[in-house]
């Protein structure tokens, strides 16, 4: 093992404490019947069902000191960058374990890291809950503040083709014609 991999003390934490963080990880993700895969080893991919969002998919990934946590959020907003920016910016002192955050492109992402030695099964429930709350709770509004012309321009077409607009009805305030300014 190389020296980086060691704390100050020049043990492995999670050795140390004898925890193994993998396998808590997979009986804390089948004890909660959530979908996941595991691509390669130490790495988890799970599927949080939302409301909002129909699907939050979250990485969580086992380093040698540190769980990685990485959702996507939505892609690069199309229009009012600032506002759309500054709404998810807003929300990062209030937020446990992860924070908005912004890729190369542009797109959306929730990421943290969490010491190995606070992997339990109640903080992966709290991470992974942290994780869907704010995914879910803030796509609505900032897909209104980065999408909405797009948003609009679906509405009516759906509507020119007589499709479902049940999808869409959560931004029925600005995307219905009757509700424009």
């Amino acid at each position: 093992m190389s020296e980086a991999n060691r704390g100050v003390r020049g043990v492995v934490p999670s050795q140390e404490a004898g925890l193994n963080p993998v396998e808590t990880i997979r009986e804390t993700l089948q004890a909660a019947e959530l979908e996941f895969d595991e691509p390669r080893e130490n790495a988890f991919f799970v599927k949080l069902p939302g409301q909002h969002k129909l699907a939050t998919m979250t990485w969580l990934i086992v380093g040698d000191h540190s769980l990685h946590v990485e959702a996507f959020f939505c892609r690069r907003p199309d229009e009012n960058h600032a506002e759309f920016y500054r709404f998810l910016l807003e929300k990062n002192g209030r937020m446990y374990g992860v924070a908005f955050a912004l890729d190369d492109v542009g797109d959306v992402h929730l990421v943290g890291k969490l010491p190995l030695e606070s992997i339990s099964p109640d903080e992966i429930d709290r991470i992974l809950g942290c994780v869907l709350t704010y995914s879910d709770e803030n796509f609505d509004k900032a897909l209104e503040r980065g999408f909405k012309t797009s948003i609009q321009r679906e509405w009516d077409w759906r509507v020119k083709r007589r499709e479902s607009l049940a999808n869409l009805q959560a931004f029925a305030s600005f995307a219905d014609p009757a509700n424009r300014e």
